[in-house]
């Protein structure tokens, strides 16, 4: 088992929302977040003085899935969250093993809980 995570432009949200469902993945969390890496704030003008903000805003999309979904996955979301050829913050996949799974309203444990 795997948890993919990744980090995405907020334009980009439904569009790998949409590729993900179209390979047939539905189950996923969303969170709002901020950050940055190499791709450069916008400078803003408030009150008349310019301002770079730290932390730009970004969405984050957990996915736990199975190992045999770990490239369907990450295919999707590369589709999705792409502009173009590919830009300077247009995201991360980040895929971690993941211990243990366990489905509060059942009780089941592993694979078949995700």
């Amino acid at each position: 088992m795997k948890l993919i995570t990744a980090i995405i432009q907020p334009d980009r949200l439904e569009s790998v929302r949409e590729a993900l469902y179209a390979a047939e993945i539905k189950r996923i969390t969303v969170s709002r977040v901020t950050g940055h890496g190499q791709q450069e704030p916008d400078e803003d003008v408030y009150r008349g003085i310019k301002v770079v903000p730290n932390l730009l805003p970004k969405i984050r999309i957990d996915i736990a899935c199975n190992d045999e979904f770990v490239e369907i996955t990450c295919d999707a979301i590369i589709r999705g969250a792409r502009h173009g050829e590919g830009n300077i913050g247009d995201g991360k996949i980040f895929i971690r093993h993941l211990e243990e799974c366990i489905r509060i309203r059942t009780g089941e444990k592993g694979g078949t809980a995700i």
